[in-house]
């Protein structure tokens, strides 16, 4: 009874030490995401600012990052996991469009969720569980 006690509270804290670390993972997955936004977001800007391009492809531009920003913090949230992938790469999504939108609620007061608001919503969970579905099969 006794060693079967120890096991237990052993579980315990190996499952909490896991935990730690995923979320550490997940952390580090979104931040990479939020790199490769600003990377590419003032390289985009500097074109348009240093040479004849347009703002016309500004919201192409934005998808495309945003989708595969979201990708990557799926995958790098998934790495560390031990199963479930696409979950833990749909709260990494899901992180990243909540903190994208608390950013444009605060920069831009005129904000307000709409259809395509939701849209990119959806995307951007649905691009982070298909990172990490990527991230958690190429680990292995």
């Amino acid at each position: 009874m006794r060693r079967e006690i120890s096991n237990q509270n052993l579980n315990q804290n190996l499952v909490t030490e896991e935990n730690k670390s995923q979320l550490k993972q997940l952390v580090i997955g979104v931040m990479m995401g939020y790199v490769i936004t600003c990377i590419v977001f003032l390289a985009y800007a500097m074109l348009i600012t240093y040479t004849q391009m347009s703002e016309r492809n500004l919201p192409m531009v934005v998808a495309i990052t945003t989708l595969l920003s979201v990708m990557i913090a799926g995958f790098d949230a998934a790495k560390g996991a031990t199963s479930k992938g696409w979950l833990w790469g749909m709260i990494a999504g899901f992180v990243y469009v909540a903190i994208m939108g608390i950013i444009m609620v605060v920069m831009l007061p005129g904000f307000f969720v709409d259809g395509r608001t939701i849209t990119v919503i959806i995307l951007s969970i649905a691009g982070g569980g298909l990172g990490g579905i990527l991230g958690i099969n190429i680990r292995r």
